[in-house]
């Protein structure tokens, strides 16, 4: 994805890449919605960001989580 995702396209993005269907990431699903969108970031950095997104700290990103992330760092469209 070359621009900001919108809302659409995130959640586009969040549900196609999570393969359990339990609508939570784990690490894995998490690194492959950053690759669709076109983030690059080293394996310490997916992990560092993975770890700051799970603010209920079970272990997974739920959607508002990986919205919030993504809003904060200024990643996400209108």
């Amino acid at each position: 994805m070359t621009t900001k995702p919108t809302e659409d396209d995130l959640f586009t993005v969040f549900t196609r890449a999570d393969l359990g269907g339990d609508e939570k990431l784990d690490l894995m699903e998490f690194t492959m919605v950053l690759e669709s969108l076109g983030l690059s970031w080293a394996r310490h950095e997916v992990q560092d960001h993975f770890e700051t997104a799970d603010t209920n700290r079970d272990g997974f990103i739920s959607y508002p989580e990986l919205r919030t992330l993504l809003e904060s760092r200024g990643l996400t469209g209108p």
